[in-house]
């Protein structure tokens, strides 16, 4: 993998799992349930769907999807604690 491509790659999988996290969190109201599916869906594509072992930069691209969860449930948290009120 080029080292464009994996910047890009982080980048893309951060705000899209900050994006549906911070959805999920408003629709849901529960905090840290995109972080529980995110986990379940890494494992389930880990154990299941993959013949293969997962390399470093996919494991560093995953774990970019990781913190955009963990982002989004630290950003939805303290927006409520302001007094924002999501849904």
């Amino acid at each position: 993998m080029n080292i464009a491509q994996l910047i890009i790659s982080i980048l893309l999988f951060l705000v899209l799992a900050f994006g549906i996290g911070f959805i999920l969190n408003m629709l849901a109201k529960t905090t840290w349930l995109p972080i529980l599916l995110y986990v379940l869906l890494v494992a389930y594509l880990f154990f299941f769907k993959t013949q293969r072992q997962f390399a470093w930069v996919d494991w560093l691209v995953l774990s970019a999807g990781l913190a955009g969860c963990i982002l989004s449930g630290v950003v939805i948290r303290s927006l409520r604690q302001k007094g924002f009120r999501m849904f």
